[in-house]
């Protein structure tokens, strides 16, 4: 089953946006993350900020990526959920970390965080009612 199919079949919250609506958020938000995090990546690379204000943002990818893995590949509602947590998390000190030195890369990822904050509930919502 792809996706969108697992999406449907999901007993979902009554707050649940259909399943057309995640690949052109998803799209805005890449954008958005590609901007921000390719700007971080450079600055890190130009030795103007440390690795340490670098990592939440590899981190973040990286939780991000897995997520698709564990819901749609693995089937696994919980691992998904732990994992929308941590994207969250390591999104989160991206934002407050990076503030100090770019406000707008900041500024940027406020979508994200917006969105990220909805997949969790909405995540953890899908998990307690299919689990």
């Amino acid at each position: 089953m792809n996706a969108p199919e697992q999406y449907v079949n999901w007993i979902k919250p009554s707050f649940a946006p259909p399943s057309w609506i995640f690949g052109p958020v998803w799209a805005v938000l890449y954008i958005l993350i590609a901007i921000s995090y390719g700007y971080v990546a450079y600055l890190w690379y130009q030795g103007k900020i440390g690795f340490m204000v670098a990592l939440p943002f590899i981190l973040n990818l990286l939780t991000n990526f897995m997520f698709s893995y564990f819901q749609f590949s693995l089937g696994n509602l919980w691992l998904a959920s732990i994992d929308i947590i941590l994207v969250l998390a390591t999104l989160i000190w991206a934002v407050v970390v990076i503030y100090p030195y770019v406000p707008w890369v900041s500024y940027l990822n406020i979508p994200y965080v917006l969105w990220v904050s909805f997949a969790s509930i909405l995540q953890i919502s899908i998990l307690v009612l299919n689990g």
